[in-house]
């Protein structure tokens, strides 16, 4: 008897620091430059399953990259972000919304090339209640980010 209550405290101790787990915001970290200018990144993405975790991480990726800066990381990577106006997002709202719509624009700059077969299977992952967050290993083409931004006016030159 006492052995089953042990048994139950000490599995049912382990579930809640799962579940708290999938809400938690993580970092975008910097894995490398490559030498055509892109950055390899592991971003993180939260949604109701993981087709649309896997989708949000790659849409997190590509926004740090142009709005906050990769801080987390190898240290050789571009802290400095594509758009480092202050509030160049809320002034170009219905560009940025359409740019990171599902499907948008913003997957032509985004590859999961790096991202070895076996690891799409084995992504690390938090599961919650209701949700799920997952992290990929991506590869966001900084060039093109800045090349496309200054075609639509975004970034001046």
């Amino acid at each position: 008897m006492i052995g089953a209550c042990c048994l139950i405290l000490a599995t049912g101790s382990c579930d809640p620091q799962r579940k708290i787990a999938a809400y938690n915001t993580y970092k975008t970290e910097c894995l490398g430059i490559e030498m055509d200018g892109t950055q390899t990144v592991k971003a993180w993405g939260t949604g109701r399953n993981r087709h649309d975790a896997v989708e949000q991480a790659k849409k997190n990726a590509v926004r740090d990259v142009l709005f906050n800066g990769i801080t987390a990381g190898k240290p050789e990577c571009q802290v400095k972000p594509v758009l480092p106006e202050v509030n160049v997002r809320e002034r170009n709202e219905e560009y940025f919304n359409k740019f990171f719509a599902d499907g948008g624009d913003f997957r032509k700059f985004i590859s999961l090339r790096d991202e070895r077969i076996g690891r799409r299977f084995l992504r690390e992952r938090m599961k919650g209640k209701d949700r799920t967050t997952r992290s990929v290993i991506a590869r966001v083409d900084r060039p093109g980010l800045i090349e496309q931004m200054r075609e639509d006016g975004i970034l001046k030159k």
